[in-house]
């Protein structure tokens, strides 16, 4: 294996003249020259909004393709593969927990946690040489301080805001996917409540392996992680909208 590979196989992302825009008549929405993220590495995106912080997570999780550039995620180009197939690539690597949690209202706890693996055999497999699935997803649960059998057969509609996230953050887990993509998770939780999720977070990525990428506008976050960038800084488009208001 050359260096050049050897490079690219320790790089969970890696992005290259990414442009994208909403339509051909906007400006552009995300201008970033380059971007990586090692295998294993905890990264903090932050970012004011509208600074194109979700939007890069799309992209990254192949729910969207930019107009040019190179998208490369566990060293697949996504944004050259057809829509079916980067689903299936997003259900067998990426666990997405998001701001809104985005739990299913009529299932419970433990069938919330369990869903990926009926969209993934990649995942069930993983999780299937660990034990059984339900030994697994309590597993998580009890790691997130979710460790009440009657608490893990209740519908996920009569958790508090705390828990429902731990509930969402369980369900990007499981199956040990290797990257795990955080979209602003503790915006709705104090402070007490923020710090103490963070860490379980981090530690149960640490013991899957996965790579971490958390967004989120709160700086109080960041000495969990072991490097931060600004996408403002990161995200030409968005400099070059800072200088346009200055002007202004």
């Amino acid at each position: 294996m050359n260096i050049k590979m050897m490079h690219q196989s320790n790089m969970a992302i890696a992005i290259n003249n990414l442009e994208f825009s909403w339509s051909k008549e906007d400006p552009p929405t995300l201008l970033i020259d380059n971007f990586q993220v090692s295998s294993g590495e905890r990264v903090f995106i932050k970012g004011p909004s509208g600074s194109g912080k979700s939007t890069l997570l799309n992209l990254l999780g192949g729910v969207m393709t930019p107009q040019r550039g190179e998208i490369r995620v566990l060293n697949r180009v996504i944004n050259h593969l057809r829509g079916a197939d980067r689903d299936t690539f997003r259900a067998d690597h990426i666990g997405f927990i998001f701001q809104m949690f985005n739990l299913i209202p009529y299932l419970s706890v433990v069938e919330n946690v369990l869903l990926p693996l009926y969209f993934s055999a990649a995942r069930r497999n993983r999780v299937l040489q660990r034990g059984t699935a339900l030994q697994e997803a309590t597993r998580l649960l009890a790691h997130l301080d979710l460790d009440e059998h009657e608490l893990q057969q209740r519908a996920v509609t009569a958790l508090s805001t705390g828990q429902q996230q731990r509930v969402a953050a369980a369900r990007a887990l499981i199956g040990a996917p290797e990257i795990i993509i955080a979209d602003e998770p503790t915006s709705s939780l104090d402070a007490d409540r923020r710090g103490a999720f963070i860490q379980l977070l981090v530690n149960e990525c640490a013991t899957a392996g996965s790579t971490l990428l958390f967004v989120s506008h709160d700086s109080s976050l960041e000495s969990a992680f072991d490097r931060t960038i600004t996408l403002c800084q990161l995200n030409r488009a968005a400099s070059r909208k800072q200088l346009a208001s200055i002007g202004a």
